[in-house]
């Protein structure tokens, strides 16, 4: 630049020390930077990113993972204790032919856990066909099989344990070693919130009780406790203490949580990597947000008579599924990510474990259940929200073809062949998909693994189970372990 362009230059100079064209490039350019700043705030990419002083993760951006889905939220119904494939999703005629004869020399009973062997079985209630597919559902679930061409029927699914706790953990992240994130965490994690104001991941349990392997189903795990799943209670208000005291308002409650956060971040400041402490930081955060938008969302005074009635709320044995049910659509409504509901509580009879009586325990379970699930499926289909919610059902085991002890009305667990189902977004209708042999005993055609399982419901909701990554302790973790292939026959 010569001296006469400089002075020339000088001359058009802003007092900020630009020229004209200059401060108009950088003024738009810091106008698309707010915008930016919104939506990376929004897919959670600064708690992904943050130095000291907030989070701390090293994990590479999970957007890189996301492929083109429909399904933009998940319901995960999680009967707890285990249901009985060949009683419920899987039909085996073969089970009345050789009923009273034991289970032939060419399969092998690797784990009875001490329990007795007793003789083929055949199904407790009578299967029969549904819908224009003709799938065979039995009558411990008579409405969910109007439903029939809305569901992709996975009956060749087998798992790594035969213990429910461990097994339940291996559903819920994919291994039986308690520590890992859960399918849900993995969920929020990837692909973010669209609700700021609700937790993006919701577990709701039975009033009986939790899965007896607890708190680690719905963890997070090695990541940030920003994406482990919140509790809401089952019975009477879902969430306790949401609101504050009366003396206290709103505008002074926001000035207390402002003096905690930077007390809390001052602390943090002065060490680097307190993952623990920037989640609670955050936890009061949306703990301020949510008393303005969950009361509302969890409220089913706003349903109708008709919708209330359809779930069968208020009514018994349905009234406590039909509520969670209920609260799952309104939340999935409303941008929350993954909601899991629990079946079942505490162990043995209380939950699907049918030790003692098949017919017993699912009649019980059966008919709490039944109801809601179909009511479920019409209301978000209604809706329009079926087109873009993921609905799972299944048990962390199957049982087995023969009955617990001779003449004995019961069966054990069963991890070799079992059955779960997917409707909603991005799933194929009216299908069922492998087979376990004429038995039901063990997954024989087309195997589906939980790591396959797992697979298969990530990339339902837009995420590669391949690429989405978590860096911990020197290497890439990922919810399916580098193991797991999509069902493709499953997708739409």
């Amino acid at each position: 630049m010569n001296i006469r362009q400089s002075a020339n230059r000088q001359k058009n100079l802003f007092p900020c020390g630009n020229t004209r064209r200059e401060f108009v490039w950088q003024m738009g350019g810091g106008f698309a930077g707010l915008a930016l700043t919104s939506l990376l705030e929004n897919s959670g990419f600064f708690m992904r990113h943050a130095s000291a002083g907030t989070l701390v993760s090293k994990s590479p951006e999970p957007s890189g993972a996301r492929i083109p889905s429909k399904a933009k939220s998940c319901i995960f119904l999680m009967m707890n204790g285990a249901p009985s494939q060949v009683d419920t999703f899987d039909y085996k005629p073969a089970l009345e032919k050789y009923a009273g004869q034991p289970l032939p020399d060419g399969k092998k009973y690797i784990n009875s856990g001490g329990r007795r062997v007793g003789y083929l079985t055949p199904a407790f209630r009578r299967f029969r066909p549904g819908g224009k597919s003709g799938l065979m559902i039995s009558d411990y679930f008579p409405k969910v099989r109007e439903h029939a061409d809305k569901l992709a029927v996975i009956r060749s699914c087998h798992t790594d344990s035969h213990a429910h706790g461990s097994a339940l953990v291996a559903m819920n992240t994919g291994k039986t070693q308690i520590g890992r994130p859960s399918l849900g965490s993995w969920c929020v994690y990837g692909l973010g919130t669209e609700n700021e104001s609700l937790p993006g991941y919701v577990v709701i349990l039975d009033k009986r009780g939790g899965p007896i392997s607890g708190q680690p189903n719905w963890s997070s795990g090695f990541m940030s406790a920003a994406w482990q799943g919140t509790l809401f209670r089952p019975v009477g208000d879902p969430i306790l203490d949401l609101r504050g005291p009366d003396h206290i308002g709103q505008a002074a409650q926001r000035e207390q949580l402002d003096l905690l956060a930077q007390l809390n971040q001052r602390h943090l400041a002065a060490r680097p990597g307190g993952d623990e402490l920037a989640a609670r930081i955050g936890s009061y955060e949306l703990a301020f947000r949510m008393q303005t938008e969950a009361p509302e969302a969890v409220d089913l005074t706003q349903e109708s008579e008709a919708t209330q009635a359809m779930y069968g709320v208020g009514m018994q044995p349905t009234d406590e599924f039909g509520r969670n049910c209920l609260v799952a659509r309104r939340l999935v409504e409303r941008g929350v990510r993954f909601v899991q509901l629990y079946s079942g509580g505490g162990h043995l009879e209380e939950t699907w474990d049918a030790h003692e009586s098949i017919e017993k325990n699912h009649g019980r379970h059966g008919a709490e259940v039944d109801q809601p699930i179909a009511a479920l499926l019409t209301d978000l289909e209604q809706r329009g929200l079926l087109e873009e919610t993921l609905v799972v059902w299944g048990g962390e085991f199957g049982r087995m073809p023969f009955s617990e002890g001779q003449n004995a009305p019961g069966r054990n667990h069963n991890p070799y062949g079992f059955s779960m189902w997917m409707a909603g977004a991005g799933v194929k209708g009216g299908i069922s998909w492998g087979e376990t042999d004429d038995f039901g005993f063990e997954a024989v055609v087309d195997r589906v693994h939980l790591h396959d399982l797992h697979a298969t419901i990530l990339h339902l909701m837009g995420l590669d189970h391949e690429r989405l990554t978590y860096f911990h302790q020197g290497r890439e973790e990922s919810l399916t372990d580098v193991f797991g292939q999509v069902v493709q026959g499953v997708l739409a």
